[in-house]
């Protein structure tokens, strides 16, 4: 029997839409059969599935499962954690792909699923592929697969351990009540120094703060636990463990950028002239800091999925992205892992003999605006972009379409871009001065003024 699915959850990169709306139990079964069907005209028979702590999504990965199975393929079920140890399981163990249950940083309402197919991100076309499966019911059938429960978070955590030398620092970790707490309480235990936790009980509701620490307000926890206890700094994630946010000693956030640029020093001096790969959201600064360095920036696209397909196309030990995804091949597997972030930048700043403070106070002086976030609806954003881009073209400005449209002035640049993962446009911007920045943001004010959307 053909299903259709809602083309909202369709992203570039993943499945997602909110539960009871644009995504139901139905989606997850259609899912489970397509994706078995990819799995097995590809040869393969076993995959590996996980799902975060929210209320809905037992119910979603028992569907999946059922989906899954009924497609004749064999499932190992690794239960509740973050998605980077789903990609971890599907890197060691015998399977064949890994479907994660996630719905990651959004909302506690929403959900979906992040696939992985023979250890390659699976996306864009691929997702699309799976809609087509669906639609025309040309699924795989033959005997039914079986189900198995592996316990793999003791073998996750000793992974995030091995070889570790990081120091001994007094630090502060929020899991926000998302997937990655359990987790990060086994890895604390484990680590030396003094470790201050938050919401590490997992609790799909989020009661605590929204599971996303690329915004600000959802780390005035951290800042105050990192403040009572003058703490050296803090550490946030989200809902699902594959973004990492910082808060510094003084209390000032590190953003993506600013993460990776503290992670990239020792990666150049183990691997001199190695390729960093950072996205498009990325600071001016970064680039530049990483050619000083001796290594070669490379601008990639946004996306959990784009970034790791740009790692391997030019053999990249180390990318990341303004949200806080921290990919390492370098002594790792090259998925997006923010604990293991959080264990190489402990060692960076280890190494670097200063605090994460006096890191952060060493870069040099930006004038940048956070990711900021427009809702709009999910069926115009990409038609904006392109009015936008349309008008941007017509003034005769630098542009670089790598992603959306990213504008380089005499000021510095603004970035305008379709959100891959909610109904928003996302939009940066980094000047010379502050009187650059605030001429930067009524630029584009006024280009999205003029098509109908107001910031």
């Amino acid at each position: 029997m053909a299903h259709v699915f809602h083309p909202d959850i369709l992203r570039d990169y993943d499945v997602r839409g909110t539960v009871g709306e644009t995504l139901t139990a139905a989606d997850a079964l259609a899912v489970g059969r397509s994706f078995a069907t990819r799995v097995r005209r590809a040869g393969g028979r076993r995959v590996a599935v996980g799902r975060d702590g929210r209320t809905h999504s037992p119910l979603l990965e028992a569907a999946l499962v059922d989906g899954l199975t009924a497609g004749g393929v064999d499932v190992v079920r690794i239960g509740l954690g973050p998605s980077p140890m789903l990609y971890f399981a599907e890197a060691t163990l015998e399977v064949d792909g890994g479907i994660q249950v996630t719905g990651s940083h959004n909302p506690a309402e929403d959900n979906g699923f992040k696939l992985v197919l023979r250890h390659d991100s699976f996306f864009g076309e691929d997702i699309r592929d799976l809609a087509r499966i669906a639609a025309a019911g040309d699924w795989e059938a033959g005997r039914p697969g079986s189900v198995t429960d592996a316990d793999v978070a003791d073998a996750y955590v000793a992974r995030l351990l091995a070889g570790y030398a990081g120091g001994d620092f007094r630090i502060g970790w929020d899991a926000g009540s998302g997937a990655a707490g359990p987790a990060i309480a086994r890895l604390t235990r484990r680590l030396p120094g003094e470790h201050h936790l938050l919401f590490c009980d997992v609790d799909g509701t989020f009661p605590h703060h929204h599971p996303d620490p690329t915004v600000e307000d959802n780390l005035a926890h951290l800042k105050a636990l990192v403040a009572d206890n003058k703490l050296d700094f803090g550490l946030a994630f989200d809902g699902d463990g594959d973004r990492i946010g910082a808060v510094d000693g003084a209390g000032c956030v590190l953003w993506g950028d600013d993460i990776l640029s503290i992670l990239v020093p020792p990666v150049l001096a183990r691997m001199p002239g190695a390729t960093i790969v950072a996205d498009v959201k990325s600071s001016d600064t970064l680039f530049a800091g990483i050619a000083a360095l001796g290594g070669r920036p490379v601008m990639g696209r946004t996306g959990h999925s784009q970034m790791k397909r740009r790692m391997k196309e030019t053999g990249a030990p180390l990318a990341g992205e303004l949200s806080g995804h921290i990919f390492f091949a370098d002594e790792y597997y090259g998925f997006d892992d923010a604990l293991y972030a959080a264990i190489r930048l402990i060692h960076a700043v280890h190494l670097s003999g200063r605090s994460l403070a006096a890191l952060r106070d060493a870069a040099p002086p930006r004038y940048a605006t956070p990711e900021i976030r427009v809702r709009v609806a999910e069926a115009d954003k990409v038609a904006i972009v392109a009015a936008v881009a349309a008008r941007v073209a017509d003034a005769g400005a630098r542009v670089d379409t790598t992603d959306g449209i990213r504008v380089s002035t005499y000021d510095g640049w603004w970035l305008l871009r379709a959100s891959n993962t909610q109904a928003a446009l996302t939009l940066r911007a980094e000047a010379r001065d502050a009187d650059g920045l605030a001429r930067l943001l009524a630029a584009i004010d006024g280009h999205l003024d003029a098509v109908g959307v107001a910031r």
